[in-house]
């Protein structure tokens, strides 16, 4: 129903539920391979659950390059990161010094900020 009105009925072939317990496993499934996939040099992490993807570096290449390995897996998969919802922080000792922009693949620019949140937890930039 839109605006009202009711369209003719349709079969859907493919798809799950809203609020099934399924697509987080599904999810799991396609994504899995972003880990296995591709090297991670020392210093590097990638921390999968559900479809949040943190990605951990020592540096800010190590870090982009990273982004473009994830996104290249997921455009394999027809998937794309949202980078409206996507932001990058620092920590340490330099973690308030202005540094290169992290840059997408697609053009896209990360924000740089002092705190994020990530699965119900906050995560902030400092020493």
């Amino acid at each position: 129903m839109w605006d009202g009105l009711y369209s003719a009925t349709f079969n859907i072939e493919f798809g799950v539920r809203q609020r099934s317990v399924l697509p987080p496993t599904l999810i799991a499934v396609y994504i899995n391979d972003i880990n296995s996939s591709f090297h991670i040099t020392k210093g590097c992490s990638i921390i999968l659950y559900a479809n949040d993807i943190l990605l951990l570096s020592a540096s800010i290449t190590e870090l982009e390059r990273l982004l473009h390995c994830c996104e290249s897996e997921l455009n394999y998969l027809d998937m794309n990161i949202n980078f409206k919802k996507s932001s990058c922080l620092r920590s340490g000792p330099r973690h308030d010094a202005t540094c290169a922009n992290v840059v997408s693949l697609n053009g896209s620019v990360i924000a740089w900020t002092n705190e994020l949140r990530y699965l119900g937890g906050h995560i902030i930039g400092s020493r």
